[in-house]
């Protein structure tokens, strides 16, 4: 364990070294990417440097920031960067904390996965060792242009060092993030990671091969492909579970958000930020698991309640992925598919309601659905589940636009709306720096 903290101090220097600002000045006693990436050791620490960024940094920003847009979380404190995102419309400044902090924490991913892809084949490594690390990092570029594609309409696939990346459409991204998956899985078929892999890089806590194709089910949904959906969310182990883990160094990025020195800065919505046409069992277990009875509203008069779920102990772990989140993908994708198979669907859409033994905890222990066979109506009880199966785990804007709940206006401030942006704006330094940057979404 000492040395896995002794690689983490170190990775916080490699993070600073692979992603430098143009106002940095040359440090003669700074290490080059050259040497960072050019031994063993160094492309060890580069790869859980990777995670632990996104464990602590991405997954903060792609948490809370769609999370206020959508109403799953209201805000608690007198930050502008929340006050802006709360007030939404159109008058969301691209200089926002929380559209830079996502944007930019998302690209370091994609440039420390770059690096490795291009240095690990030159380093002598045993077959199941550079399996795992190429799949590993393809895993994390995937995960990262993902998160961008939920967020922005237009995204980077490849980084530029001269701030000249080139954009793509959200759908193009999504695109590239399964042909990096894709490859990892070959990978991974080719040669099994090493026990060296899996004790040095994720320590038993990250099931990568399952990581993959669950990733490859929910950007196939996202994408419009349905077939491969389901197959890949067929293949995934659902009793196995990937989680980012945290200690005292390294805090939950979300519980440093809500609860740390007892000044939250947002707190999760009643009735998981939907309105009240969507009404959930009283005994549905989700709603202790996630939420905790808070009598109060926010500053804007939003009711919140206190949170629970991952997020309520400092160390607490949080899952990459939710289990029977591909359920809900196989259930949501028969019914979109050509020839839509609404027995497939509604089974699938059981396996969520009635679930009572969910290796995460996360058990709703329902009645099996017994509303309406018609395809609009199972969708929306599908929306409801996801809502409260995935509660805030960064795919609240992605799903709200998919299942066409109601547009946003322009206005700013109007709490009354389901969700008060569909896209965000990009953000200002990559407005200053890269000419290719796109005009931002109106709303």
């Amino acid at each position: 364990m000492k040395n896995v903290y002794l690689k983490l101090s170190l990775v916080s220097l490699l993070v600073i070294i692979s992603w430098s600002c143009e106002t940095d000045f040359e440090n003669p006693n700074q290490a080059t990417d050259e040497q960072t990436y050019s031994s063993r050791e160094g492309i060890f620490a580069a790869s859980i440097g990777m995670q632990q960024l996104y464990s602590t940094s991405v997954l903060r920003w792609n948490i809370e920031t769609p999370a206020i847009t959508t109403r799953e979380a209201g805000i608690t404190t007198t930050f502008q960067n929340m006050i802006e995102l709360e007030d939404g419309g159109n008058s969301l400044p691209n200089f926002n904390a929380n559209i830079s902090g996502l944007w930019s924490t998302n690209l370091r991913i994609m440039k420390i996965s770059e690096e490795l892809q291009t240095n690990i084949p030159s380093l002598d490594l045993a077959p199941g060792t550079q399996s795992g690390l190429l799949a590993f990092s393809k895993l994390f570029k995937a995960m990262a242009i993902g998160n961008l594609a939920q967020n922005y309409e237009q995204v980077i696939v490849e980084t530029d060092q001269n701030s000249n990346a080139n954009f793509v459409s959200r759908a193009e991204g999504y695109e590239f993030a399964i042909d990096q998956l894709t490859e990892a899985l070959s990978l991974l078929n080719a040669n099994p990671v090493s026990d060296e892999f899996t004790s040095e890089i994720t320590a038993g806590n990250i099931d990568l091969s399952n990581s993959i194709q669950a990733m490859i089910a929910r950007y196939s949904l996202f994408s419009g492909d349905y077939e491969t959906a389901i197959s890949a969310a067929n293949n995934v182990d659902q009793s196995s579970i990937s989680l980012f883990r945290y200690d005292a160094i390294n805090l939950n990025p979300i519980w440093s958000r809500v609860y740390l020195n007892n000044t939250p800065n947002f707190k999760p919505r009643d009735n998981f930020g939907l309105p009240e046409e969507f009404v959930f069992d009283e005994q549905d277990g989700r709603i202790d698991f996630y939420l905790i009875p808070l009598d109060e509203t926010n500053q804007n008069g939003l009711p919140i309640e206190d949170l629970a779920g991952f997020f309520d102990e400092n160390t607490e772990s949080i899952p990459l992925y939710i289990p029977d989140e591909m359920n809900l993908i196989i259930a949501e994708a028969n019914l979109r598919k050509d020839s839509p198979d609404i027995d497939a669907a509604i089974n699938a859409l059981d396996r969520v309601r009635t679930d009572s033994d969910d290796p995460l905890g996360i058990n709703a222990n329902l009645a099996p659905y017994s509303g309406s066979n018609e395809i609009s109506e199972i969708l929306m009880e599908i929306y409801k589940n996801r809502r409260a199966e995935l509660f805030l785990t960064g795919l609240s804007l992605e799903d709200s636009r998919r299942f066409n709940r109601p547009e946003p206006s322009l206005s700013v401030g109007n709490y009354d709306e389901e969700r008060n942006r569909n896209f965000y704006p990009y953000p200002e330094r990559e407005r200053n720096s890269n000419p290719n940057t796109p005009t931002d979404p109106q709303i």
